[in-house]
């Protein structure tokens, strides 16, 4: 079979096509899944680029849907024909977290998904939203879930909340989906105008040009009444905490799951004291949140959003789209 592997020390002209043994049969509790797409995100990027350090020849992708091809002994959850997308945290099945690494992650710590075919324990996989395509589930392992656990499971969101999307990227995305799905207002943010008018289409409330409009945290504050937003979805880090600070309630909640613009910075402590906000940071989520993720998108019929897919063989390609910042949700490889 083929897949993809990074020779160290990573970059994009490091990935490589390569033949690859076909996997077997799965043994006691596992399965057998032919893989037929993943998703890109920030973190495979951080792998690929070599930016974040991992084993030479490791096989990327944390994101993974495809077919059940065969079940172990003891496999009672799937059966051949089932569609299923991956977990990010493996270990962590239900719970609050308990893993702070990338160590079990699938195309980090360990080999991921970027080739055609692949037995791993059964746990390690849910299954697919109804109706999805390959392409469209495996949106979900990084991206969805993560919107999902922002909004939902740690910020508990209501309908009538008011949340405040950064960007137009796969998370910033979902977000503003879930969002309006469970009755939310929405406000988002983008440096096009031409990405805006698509947040519009999407059912966005009300946009904001960052580039036009510096103080975006001020102008989204003002267009709730001065009362503030509900909830941030912020995927920028330094360079935008201080706006999303001055955007929020007294009492709101900031998820903050993105490092866009640098990895430290100073975080304006007394205006977070004074608004007494949840400032939290979360990495993805476990596989009972996804599970609950796939039941609510099957309830709502939420599709996401994908800008762009490339065959496996043009992985670099697909990186070098995402590096550009032209893309609008998410992108996609399909083999």
């Amino acid at each position: 079979m083929k897949g993809i592997v990074v020779r160290a020390p990573g970059g994009l002209e490091r990935l490589e096509l390569v033949e690859m043994p076909d996997p077997e049969a799965p043994g006691p509790g596992e399965i057998r899944v032919r893989l037929h797409a993943s998703s890109l995100n920030y973190h495979d990027f951080g792998v690929v680029s070599g930016r974040m350090k991992t084993a030479d020849n490791r096989i990327p992708m944390a994101d993974g849907a495809g077919l059940v091809e065969a079940v172990g002994e003891g496999v009672d959850a799937f059966a051949p024909g089932d569609h299923v997308v991956s977990c990010f945290f493996p270990g962590w099945q239900d719970g609050p977290p308990t893993v702070g690494d990338f160590a079990t992650v699938p195309g980090d710590g360990v080999d991921g998904y970027a080739r055609e075919a692949v037995i791993r324990p059964a746990t390690w996989f849910t299954r697919a939203p109804l109706g999805y395509s390959h392409a469209e589930a495996a949106t979900l392992t990084t991206a969805g879930l993560t919107a999902w656990r922002a909004l939902v499971v740690d910020g508990g969101l209501r309908a009538g909340d008011v949340v405040l999307v950064l960007g137009t990227g796969g998370v910033s995305v979902f977000a503003l989906q879930i969002a309006k799905a469970m009755g939310a207002t929405v406000i988002a943010t983008s440096s096009s105008d031409a990405k805006l008018e698509r947040l519009r289409e999407l059912g966005v409330d009300h946009t904001l040009n960052y580039r036009q409009q510096p103080d975006w945290g001020s102008r989204a504050r003002d267009w709730t009444g001065g009362r503030g937003v509900d909830h941030v979805v912020e995927v920028g880090g330094p360079g935008t905490l201080e706006q999303s600070i001055t955007a929020v309630r007294v009492g709101g909640h900031i998820s903050l799951i993105g490092v866009l613009t640098g990895r430290k910075g100073e975080v304006p402590t007394a205006a977070l004291m004074a608004r007494q906000a949840r400032l939290q940071g979360l990495i993805v989520g476990n596989r009972r949140h996804q599970q609950d993720f796939v039941r609510a998108l099957d309830a709502t019929g939420l599709r996401p959003v994908i800008d762009r897919s490339f065959p496996l063989a043009q992985i670099a390609d697909a990186f070098r789209h995402e590096e550009s910042g032209r893309h609008f949700g998410k992108i996609c490889l399909e083999f």
